[in-house]
């Protein structure tokens, strides 16, 4: 980071931070492995691959402060109690001329940003994918974007939206900011399958 912080606000992996409600949920909906009588397995989306490995894959990065949200019928207020040693603050702000157009635009509001004090470095050939921690339940949902960060080895900042337009409350210090998942870079080709891939693909579902 670019000054000290506490090491509960260190970025961790995505796989240690899992979401309470995940946590919570059974994996059965019946609460047991047992067939029901149309002889479904009842399992619930604990049970399910491609959500576990949604949720786990990449790291973590948390506010490092406070941040209370007010409104009036015309403007958005981002207020908080904290800064870094080094004087920054926990948000910055793009103008909305910035991005007017923008589905997620919030009136003629600013664009927050979360200020990020951690730079990023990957081994060459690989970039990372930031978005909105997955399948979390958060009043903000930043703007996702893909950086080369085996190359701009810098702060990487992230603007957000509000998912809730009417939200109003506290964002507290440690909320997951950002999901960071690294990738390696390639080239790919398109090619629409043939009817032997859909006998291929056939064979799997009747397994």
């Amino acid at each position: 980071p670019s000054v000290s912080m506490p090491e509960n606000l260190y970025p961790q992996p995505a796989s240690k931070l899992l979401p309470d409600w995940y946590k919570n949920t059974d994996s059965y909906y019946t609460k047991e492995k047992k067939p029901t009588h149309d002889n479904v397995i009842p399992e619930t989306i604990k049970k399910c691959l491609p959500v576990f490995d949604a949720i786990t894959s990449g790291f973590i990065i948390k506010t490092f402060a406070d941040v209370f949200v007010t409104q009036n019928p015309n403007e958005i207020y981002y207020s908080w109690n904290s800064k870094l040693e080094n004087g920054h603050d926990p948000l910055e702000f793009h103008k909305t001329a910035q991005a007017p157009q923008h589905p997620l635009r919030m009136g003629d509001n600013p664009y927050p940003k979360w200020h990020n004090p951690w730079s990023i470095k990957t081994p060459p050939g690989y970039s990372c994918l930031f978005i909105t921690p997955l399948h979390r339940d958060l009043p903000f949902s930043i703007l996702p974007g893909i950086v080369d960060t085996d190359k701009f080895i810098t702060n990487i900042h992230f603007p957000f939206v509000l998912t809730n337009t009417n939200f109003e409350g506290l964002i507290p210090i440690g909320t997951p900011m950002a999901q960071i998942i690294p990738f390696k870079r390639d080239s790919w080709k398109l090619s629409i399958g043939t009817e032997k891939d859909q006998k291929e693909q056939q064979k799997y579902f009747n397994i």
